[in-house]
């Protein structure tokens, strides 16, 4: 039975874990020992490192076939030092792993000005954390080619699904832009999102990337108003791009500084991915769906 790790154990991982249960022998990287248990119940045995200590990963050598990479960079620096010890690690192993997945992120590609795009776009990083997921992607490119490990590399765009969503922001009535200066935002739902991530390990190309989102094409605001509609909420007061920026904190603002709009062509061709949830419509209307049989 071939091993899988899972690296960074969040919500995505867990809803990845059902795919793999029973078909592989699934080992899943914690650093919080009270969640074992909720880990073994899902099948998968924990094991405890940490990613910020080095020292403490040597156990994860030459264990697994393939690697699921979801664990974020640091919250600080240039680089991404989490994924620099994760493969220095991997490479004390008498075997390497043949396959790893990476989930990025859609920030990579900066602003493009509301403009259609695809993974050929030049990478153009425009803030820290950006900046440290395309270290990240360099990191795994360059050692994926000197050991020849397939590298596929998934970039995310806002993840939402049923406790995911803006209510708390729609609750305290934090404002969105006024259309002109509104931006184009990406989405995926957190089960296509898993599904993606072990389509790429059974179908993706060796050093390849994959926008992994869904269908659709929308301003934030218009986002904002349709999860409103949904939850019988008010629609976000418009505000000019100066004027929110006197509310907003930095780190809200940094997200209506890009606009883009991206195409999913390589997802559903490559990988033969098919979305549950094809636009933010389908997985609202399935929040909704939940929440009335609370």
């Amino acid at each position: 039975m071939q091993k899988i790790l899972i690296v960074g154990s969040g919500d995505v991982a867990r809803r990845i874990l059902p795919h793999l249960t029973g078909r592989y022998r699934v080992f899943a990287l914690l650093r919080n020992a009270a969640r074992a248990a909720d880990w073994r119940r899902a099948g998968a045995q924990p094991l405890f490192a940490d990613l910020d200590d080095a020292s403490s990963l040597g156990r994860i050598a030459g264990l697994a076939d393939v690697v699921l990479h979801l664990a974020p960079p640091p919250n600080q620096g240039s680089c991404d030092t989490r994924t620099k010890h994760l493969l220095a690690a991997l490479s004390m192993g008498k075997s390497l792993p043949r396959c790893l997945i990476y989930v990025s992120t859609t920030g990579v590609y900066g602003d493009c000005g509301g403009a259609a795009i695809d993974e050929t776009r030049q990478l153009k990083a425009e803030s820290p954390r950006a900046g440290r997921r395309v270290d990240a992607e360099a990191s795994l490119r360059a050692w994926g080619a000197r050991n020849a490990v397939r590298i596929c590399i998934l970039r995310a765009p806002g993840i939402y699904a049923a406790d995911r969503l803006p209510l708390e922001r729609l609750d305290k009535g934090l404002p969105a832009l006024v259309a002109a200066d509104d931006v184009f935002t990406n989405h995926i739902h957190a089960d296509d999102l898993a599904a993606a991530c072990v389509a790429a390990m059974r179908q993706g190309q060796a050093n390849r990337t994959y926008n992994v989102v869904d269908d659709s094409d929308l301003k934030m605001a218009d986002y904002f108003d349709q999860v409103a509609d949904a939850f019988a909420l008010p629609h976000p007061p418009r505000l000019t791009r100066e004027a929110a920026s006197t509310v907003l904190s930095p780190m809200q603002m940094s997200f209506m500084r890009e606009s883009r709009r991206i195409g999913n062509r390589r997802i559903k061709q490559e990988l033969k991915l098919r979305l549950a949830f094809p636009t933010v419509t389908e997985g609202i209307a399935d929040a909704l769906k939940g929440n009335a049989s609370c």
